[in-house]
């Protein structure tokens, strides 16, 4: 089963999330994640949705969505020609003997501690799905509170496939 990551340019009106999700419910296809944003024009929003299947369910995945009367633009990224990051925030059980070990994972990472606690800390990490998976297996000796994840989101590198919109 392969993933595919597409950035959709949508319009910011209502609705519209509730369509595109409707288009992958009423096929029966999954989404994996699914992250939306407004852009630099207040009037168009992007969505990073990841799905999974076979080559010919991506495909009618990807024609499916540009039948959407919302959808402006679609691109797949593609992991060389794409930067693709994600967050994650983690609530870690931490007592005072514990902090110190946790925070030396967090600073190998680059992470940041965003709130510190008596018996806990949260911990901010963004980057790519790999690195986050590494993280978190690093911390397995550890009591995991709370966790949440935004999705993948992502760009494609370089100018050549800009849309400008008017």
């Amino acid at each position: 089963m392969k993933h595919r990551v597409l950035s959709i340019l949508v319009d910011n009106t209502s609705g519209v999330l509730s369509r595109v999700a409707g288009l992958f419910s009423r096929r029966g296809y999954n989404i994996d994640s699914l992250t939306v944003g407004v852009t630099a024009d207040p009037k168009y929003s992007r969505m990073t949705v990841v799905a999974s299947g076979d080559d010919q369910v991506l495909e009618q995945i990807t024609k499916q969505l540009e039948k959407l009367v919302d959808v402006i633009d679609i691109k797949v990224l593609q992991p060389s020609e794409s930067v693709n990051r994600e967050l994650i925030l983690v609530k870690i059980k931490a007592d005072a003997s514990e902090r110190q070990n946790v925070i030396a994972v967090a600073d190998i990472f680059r992470a940041k501690i965003v709130d510190v606690g008596m018996n806990s800390l949260i911990v901010e990490l963004t980057g790519t799905q790999s690195k986050l998976d590494a993280f978190l297996s690093l911390l397995q000796g550890y009591e995991i509170l709370e966790l949440a994840r935004t999705g993948i989101t992502g760009l494609s590198r370089g100018m050549d496939d800009v849309r400008y919109l008017d």
